[in-house]
C-alpha cells in the first residue's frame, strides 16, 4: 500500500477515534478533578482544613529544623517518603504550565489546580531561603527511607537535608527551581501580584546561582540522588529551561539575551523525543516556539523548526516517526513508569496544537502535512488509553472508571491510615502491608500509575512499582491535557 494511502488511512482512523470515543467532557472533568486532587495525598506538612484526602494527615513536621531552617511542606514524589527537589520542581513547573495554558478550561477545578502548584511553589521558596548562595534541594535521605514502609504520619527515617552550594553545585536542579518559580509566578501574577513578585524575584536569585556555579547535582550529591533521580541529560537543558520560563516571566531583555546567546550549546540544536524530570529539550522548544508561532519573533524560529521535529517523531504512521508504541497503541518510551513520557507527550502535542492554531499553522512531518487536529487526535488516542480505552480495558488512573489498580505501591495508601489504626506502625511492621494481597485500604483518587509494559500488559502488584508506583511528575502534565478535553465541545 502507498505511504500516503497508509497515512491518511491512519489519521482517518484517529479522527474517527476522537469522534467515537466513550468519554465525554464530563467524563474528562471527573478525571481532572481526580488528577488535582491526587496532589493532596502527596502533601507533606501541616494539612490545611479543608484537605479533602482525610485518610492523610500531618507529617514531617520538623523538616530542616535541625539546620536551621524550615523545609516543612511540599510533596512526596510518589510512593515513598523523600522529598526530592528535582521532580517536585518539575511537577510544579508542569503543573504551572497546565493552569497557563488550558486554565480556561477547568472551571471549578481552577482554584484546586492554583493551590496545587502554590504547595509547591510555598515549598521551593523556603529551599530557596538561601539563594544565591545555595539551595536546599533535598530531605530525607532515601537509602534508609527504602528500608521501611511506613505511612508519612509514623515516619522515624533520618530527615536529613541536602543542599548545594558553590563548593557543592547542582544547575539542574537550581534551574528547574528557578523555572517552577517563574512559571508559578505567571498563574498568580493577576489573582496573587504580590506572591508572584516574590516568586519572580526568588526565581532570579535561584537561577543565578545555577549558571554561575555550575555543575550536576549527581555529582555533588552522588550517593543520595543516584540512582533515584540521576541528572542523566546533565544540567545544559535546564539552564535553558529555566532561562525561558523567566523571560516568559519577565519579558526582560537580560534573559531574551542570555537564550539567544547560549541556546546552540545550552541543547537548542538537539532533537530528541523525550520530555521529563530530567531531560527539558522538547519542553524548552515548544515553550519558546510561541513567541515564534504567536507574536512571530524571528529569533525563536529555530525552536519552531525543532518543535516540528519533535512532534514529528511522536506521529505513528509518518517518514519522521521514530517514537516506539504498543500494540494497543500506547506510546512507549521505558519499562519503568513509561505513563510518565506519555502524559508529557500528550501535553506537548496539545500545547503545540494551540499554538499552531493560533496562526492557522501547520507541521510537515517528511511528505506530509499534519493539522492542530491531527495533533490532538493523537493526544487524545494517549489520554483515552490512559483513562480505560485498551487492551486491559483497565484504567490506570486511580478511582476513575469501573475497574482501576487496587495494589498500587506506595507506603501511605497501602498501610492503614490513623483513623482506623491510630497505634504506630513501625518501619519493619509496614512491610506485612507491602506483601499483602488485600486491596490498598486507602484509596489514592487521581493517581496515575506507571503502566503497562510493550505489550500492554499490566500487573496490578505492590511489589511491581514500575507498574504500579503513581507519581506526581505523571499527573502534572494530565492535569493540562484532561483540561482541554474537559471543555465543552
Amino acid at each position: 500500500m502507498p505511504f500516503s494511502i497508509t497515512l491518511a488511512l491512519y489519521f482517518i482512523l484517529s479522527l474517527f477515534t476522537l469522534s467515537s470515543s466513550a468519554f465525554t467532557s464530563q467524563h474528562y472533568s471527573t478525571a481532572l478533578q481526580y488528577s488535582i486532587l491526587f496532589f493532596e495525598g502527596q502533601r507533606s506538612g501541616k494539612l490545611p482544613s479543608n484537605q479533602r484526602l482525610t485518610w492523610r494527615g500531618n507529617s514531617a513536621l520538623s523538616d530542616g529544623s535541625s539546620y536551621h531552617v524550615d523545609l516543612v511542606g511540599g510533596y512526596y514524589d510518589a510512593g515513598d517518603n523523600v522529598k526530592f527537589g528535582l521532580p517536585m520542581a518539575f511537577t510544579t513547573t508542569l503543573l504551572a504550565w497546565s493552569v497557563i495554558e488550558f486554565g480556561d478550561s477547568m472551571g471549578n477545578e481552577i482554584e484546586n489546580a492554583r493551590e496545587a502548584v502554590r504547595w509547591g511553589s510555598d515549598y521551593l521558596l523556603k529551599a530557596a531561603t538561601d539563594a544565591p548562595n545555595g539551595l536546599y534541594v533535598q530531605v530525607g535521605d532515601p537509602n534508609l527511607d527504602h528500608k521501611c514502609w511506613e505511612r508519612p504520619e509514623d515516619m522515624d527515617t533520618p530527615r536529613t537535608v541536602y543542599k548545594i552550594t558553590a563548593q557543592n553545585p547542582g544547575s539542574d536542579v537550581a534551574a528547574e527551581t528557578a523555572a517552577a518559580l517563574a512559571a508559578a509566578s505567571i498563574v498568580f501574577k493577576t489573582s496573587d501580584p504580590s506572591y508572584s513578585n516574590k516568586l519572580l524575584d526568588a526565581a532570579l536569585k535561584v537561577f543565578d546561582f545555577a549558571d554561575k556555579h555550575r555543575g550536576a547535582y549527581s555529582d555533588s550529591l552522588h550517593s543520595v540522588v543516584c540512582p533515584f533521580y540521576c541528572s542523566y541529560s546533565g544540567y545544559n537543558d535546564e539552564l535553558l529551561w529555566g532561562a525561558s520560563w523567566i523571560y516568559k516571566a519577565s519579558k526582560n531583555s537580560i534573559h531574551l539575551n542570555y537564550i539567544q546567546s547560549n541556546g546552540h550549546i545550552l541543547g537548542a540544536d538537539d532533537d530528541d523525543y523525550t520530555f521529563s524530570w530530567d531531560d527539558k529539550r522538547p519542553g524548552t522548544k515548544i515553550l519558546l516556539s510561541q513567541d515564534f508561532l504567536v507574536q512571530n519573533s524571528e529569533e525563536f524560529q529555530i525552536y519552531k523548526a525543532h518543535s516540528d521535529n519533535y512532534i514529528c517523531s511522536l506521529i505513528p504512521g509518518t517518514s519522521s516517526s521514530s517514537g516506539q508504541y504498543t500494540p494497543g497503541g500506547l506510546f512507549f518510551k521505558g519499562s519503568e513508569s513509561n505513563l510518565q513520557y506519555v502524559t508529557s507527550a500528550a501535553f506537548l502535542l496539545l500545547t503545540y496544537a494551540k499554538y499552531l492554531s493560533s496562526n492557522g499553522g501547520s507541521i510537515r512531518c517528511g511528505t506530509s502535512r499534519i493539522s492542530p487536529e491531527e495533533l490532538i487526535a493523537e493526544a487524545k488516542k494517549q489520554v483515552d488509553y490512559i483513562l480505560g480505552e485498551n487492551p486491559e480495558k483497565m484504567s490506570y488512573m486511580v478511582g476513575f472508571g469501573d475497574r482501576y489498580p487496587q495494589h498500587i505501591h506506595h507506603r501511605g495508601s497501602s498501610v492503614p491510615s490513623l483513623h482506623s489504626r491510630p497505634n504506630r506502625v513501625s518501619c519493619n511492621e509496614g512491610f506485612q502491608f507491602l506483601y499483602s494481597s488485600s486491596p490498598n485500604p486507602n484509596v489514592l483518587v487521581g493517581a496515575i500509575v506507571g503502566g503497562p509494559d510493550n505489550g500492554d500488559k499490566f500487573s496490578d502488584d505492590r511489589n511491581n512499582y514500575q507498574q504500579s508506583e503513581p507519581a506526581t511528575y505523571i499527573n502534572a502534565p494530565f492535569v493540562g491535557a484532561l483540561a482541554y478535553f474537559s471543555k465543552t465541545p
